[in-house]
């Protein structure tokens, strides 16, 4: 099941980019942005247990999205130690795109499957992530 997994992951990635190719984004930066869309700050912390992307790798993948105009970092006001992310307005159009794919893939491949079947989904990748 893992290797399916596995598989699949690959299979929707080469969708994703597929879709995206004008956007020229890596597929860490296209995680990133799709778990960012809904517009909302945080921590640099929860995009990285969002994406599963370890803190570290997170950093350069920021750098880019920085670079590119599609996030700033501000001091967090409740913790001058810790960085808020906000997506730039240039930032919330890509990553509705991002998200709008992201959509578009799962609504389309899941169109045929039960209530059950995507139940039965959801409870595999959750013990999946529990994984250390």
């Amino acid at each position: 099941m893992l290797l399916a997994l596995h598989r699949a992951t690959h299979h929707t990635l080469h969708a994703l980019a597929a879709r995206l190719a004008t956007l020229d984004l890596a597929g860490s930066e296209v995680n990133t942005l799709a778990n960012l869309a809904d517009g909302r700050p945080r921590s640099v912390r929860e995009p990285s247990a969002d994406t599963g992307i370890r803190a570290t790798t997170l950093t350069g993948v920021l750098d880019r999205l920085e670079r590119r105009g599609y996030l700033v970092r501000e001091l967090d006001p409740a913790d001058r130690r810790s960085f808020r992310l906000t997506l730039t307005a240039p930032g919330r159009a890509v990553a509705g795109q991002v998200r709008r794919a992201v959509t578009d893939i799962e609504r389309d491949a899941l169109a045929g499957q039960s209530g059950r079947q995507l139940a039965g989904y959801r409870a595999v990748v959750a013990a999946l992530q529990e994984v250390s």
